[in-house]
């Protein structure tokens, strides 16, 4: 039973379960907490998401470069997942228990603290989980259906991140919401940890010195322009996320208690379209169906203007899960080939730095996810949720659909300068594994 379920798509998927539980109310509910709830500035929440890309520039590739070369009887990447674990579950408690009555300049040093700290053990995670998809699963097919899994596998942990957290908020606090969410994430980490084996013939390639390793990656402009392009649409991810809730304050007009409703129109909806996702990019190049997805995805954006109450708000919230769903699907079979490539050119396997690289790259969306707020609540005069200005509802309307809109177009318009050509790329004709 045991080896079925090693290195299986469900096994690997655990891993995406448990780290998008906790990352997913984060990042649905930092920006609401801490602007609206707790009063911080605009000025000063961006501040400090500016302050951390700088530490994670830094951070970022050095953690996958790391990885790459470490030599362990337990593999590569599961030491630093393991030893990340109980770091994260702290960080992640510290982000929503800010003591009561701080200042507001002591809140901001509260968060940015917390901030620098949640992220940092959580990319040494995401990094050296990413890194594992293309080591554990070989060519298109497996990929395909191995991301498929995994997509719903996060979606479900989206759907429990989103409409779950109102309810568990409103119930015990924020506080108490992150500690639950934290013992959770432990437990089902320790759970993929167990059924997760690394590839021992990659770990024994030789791998490239720091310098090298950088020169090779920046000179890689499929990789470049790939993760430019997702970078904007994950910036779309993250500002539907941290706008459904005000959204539903200032736009549709609807009870607090009201936007779990509203969460799950989108991310219940994306269940069942993962499965049309993936029988669309089984039957296309991966390249071309990860262009359309941004297609579809820019389009599906649209109907969230036109939103007016709770029906038309998860009529709308249904028709973007379908864009939203292609999106999640198809970079990592992308991205995969990217990396099969550089391994057959360079002869090592180098998925951490790649990995990593790419994180930032995506990662940067939260800056520009944060100007665009800034920039917006400026012009509608929304500075908090102590002073939403005069017209807090178009501030959220532009927010939530013609800003996304205009950062989908950007993503299309570099997708079209995309050329990846189909080398040939070892694919086992029946896998060892099963769902």
């Amino acid at each position: 039973m045991r080896q079925r379920l090693t290195n299986s798509p469900m096994m690997y998927a655990f891993g995406m379960l448990a780290m998008m539980i906790p990352s997913q109310a984060f990042s649905t509910f930092y920006s609401y907490y801490y602007v609206d709830k707790l009063g911080l500035g605009l000025g000063l929440f961006t501040i400090a998401r500016t302050i951390f890309l700088i530490w994670d520039a830094a951070n970022q590739p050095l953690f996958g470069y790391w990885s790459d070369r470490t030599q362990s009887k337990y593999g590569r990447r599961r030491p630093w997942i393991f030893v990340a674990i109980p770091l994260f579950m702290l960080a992640f408690v510290m982000v929503f228990s800010p003591p009561s009555s701080l200042s507001e300049m002591n809140l901001f040093f509260w968060f940015l603290i917390a901030l620098i700290l949640y992220e940092a053990v959580a990319t040494v995670i995401w990094v050296n989980y990413g890194a594992l998809f293309p080591e554990l699963f070989k060519g298109d097919r497996q990929r395909t259906k191995a991301s498929a899994v995994q997509q719903a596998f996060q979606i479900v942990a989206i759907l429990i991140g989103t409409a779950l957290t109102p309810i568990l908020f409103d119930a015990m606090g924020f506080g108490s919401m992150a500690i639950v969410y934290a013992v959770v994430f432990g437990v089902l980490m320790l759970i993929f940890l167990r059924y997760v084996k690394e590839d021992e013939e990659a770990a024994k390639l030789p791998q490239p010195k720091l310098k090298e390793a950088f020169r090779e990656t920046l000179r890689n402009k499929p990789f470049w322009l790939v993760n430019i392009s997702n970078s904007f649409a994950q910036t779309v991810n993250g500002l539907l996320s941290a706008t459904i809730p005000f959204y539903a304050k200032y736009v549709l007009r609807i009870p607090e208690e009201q936007n779990t409703l509203l969460l799950a129109s989108v991310f219940v909806s994306v269940i069942p379209l993962v499965g049309v996702w993936y029988w669309i990019l089984r039957r296309i190049d991966p390249v071309k169906g990860w262009r359309w997805s941004f297609v579809v995805y820019a389009l599906s954006v649209i109907p969230l203007w036109f939103g007016t109450n709770l029906a038309t708000g998860i009529a709308a919230g249904v028709i973007v899960g379908f864009g939203l769903a292609g999106f999640l699907v198809s970079p990592a079979m992308v991205n995969s080939r990217i990396i099969d490539e550089d391994a057959l050119k360079t002869g090592s396997r180098r998925e951490g730095i790649y990995t990593a690289v790419s994180g930032f790259i995506v990662r940067s969306s939260g800056l520009i996810s944060a100007v665009a707020f800034l920039i917006v609540g400026m012009i509608f005069g929304y500075e908090s949720g102590d002073n939403p200005g005069p017209n807090p509802e178009m501030t959220f309307r532009y927010l939530i659909s013609v800003v996304p809109l205009i950062l989908l177009a950007i993503s299309i318009a570099i997708s079209l300068f995309v050329k990846i050509e189909r080398k040939s790329v070892h694919e086992p004709q029946a896998s060892h594994y099963q769902l």
